[in-house]
């Protein structure tokens, strides 16, 4: 094979799989992920059960933070951020989750997260907006925060929304 087929048959294969490495997920009106050595500041937030040590978190719009998640309670724990009706969507998606056997009250099964998931459309917890925290773990979750209205940090575990552990992100411009 030529050095200018190779060539091209790499350039195709490139073009290819863009689609499937870029994630269309990765912006929300809200914001967007980023990397943690972006962040300008560093807010800790403590996991007990069920709540979240803080109720509001004041943000500004353009400000990327890295949260440090400490889970120090005895169940699985997630911190997430959305508006309330992602919340309520994502609680049916880790609903199903839990029924399925990748998620349990104190834990992630990482052996059927890892490989099980692959035959379950929509049974992996990869939201760049979310992370899962073990008891006794810590996680870290960076964002870049965008002007928007009404927005939560949650916990998606089933039920733990319903008990409390949410609370308000504030976005000041």
């Amino acid at each position: 094979m030529t050095i200018h087929k190779r060539l091209s048959l790499a350039g195709c294969l490139l073009a290819l799989s863009l689609p499937v490495m870029a994630s269309p997920a990765e912006h929300f009106d809200f914001g967007h992920s980023a990397p943690a050595a972006s962040a300008t500041r560093t807010v800790e937030v403590d996991m007990t059960d069920i709540a979240f040590n803080a109720k509001t978190l004041d943000v500004k719009a353009g400000e990327t933070v890295r949260f440090v998640l400490v889970n120090k309670g005895q169940l699985l724990h997630e911190f997430n951020l959305g508006h309330a009706a992602m919340h309520a969507e994502h609680q049916k998606e880790m609903l199903d989750m839990q029924q399925n056997g990748l998620l349990t009250a104190v834990g992630i099964n990482h052996k059927n997260m890892d490989h099980g998931s692959m035959d379950m459309p929509g049974m992996k917890h990869d939201d760049p907006n979310s992370v899962l925290v073990e008891p006794g773990k810590t996680a870290e979750l960076t964002w870049t925060f965008a002007k928007a209205d009404n927005l939560e940090f949650a916990c998606n575990v089933p039920g733990h929304y319903q008990a409390g552990m949410v609370g308000q992100l504030k976005i000041a411009p």
